[in-house]
């Protein structure tokens, strides 16, 4: 089931582009700001790796699920194979 961006996915986003915009402002002399200001792009970074964080986490459950429904359809296939065997031999 595809799941839509969520708010956290959308706000991630805006800051990566903040700071891009930002860093090409910086870049080309368009920004001159005091040296307080010029360390919010770093806290626009840590909140980028926390989400990224968050998302590998979130897939990697996704992944432990299906690996168990992978399992668990497999036993079932096999129990079915089996009990079929069993009452054809029969």
């Amino acid at each position: 089931m595809k799941r839509g961006p969520t708010v956290w996915d959308i706000l991630a986003w805006l800051v990566l582009a903040g700071i891009f915009i930002w860093l090409i402002l910086k870049v080309t002399g368009v920004i001159n700001t005091p040296a307080v200001i010029e360390y919010a792009p770093i806290f626009g970074v840590v909140y980028l790796a926390g989400w990224a964080m968050h998302k590998i986490d979130s897939a990697s459950d996704d992944i432990k699920d299906l690996k168990k429904f992978a399992k668990d359809t497999s036993n079932e296939i096999n129990n079915i194979k089996t009990n079929c065997v069993k009452n054809h031999g029969e």
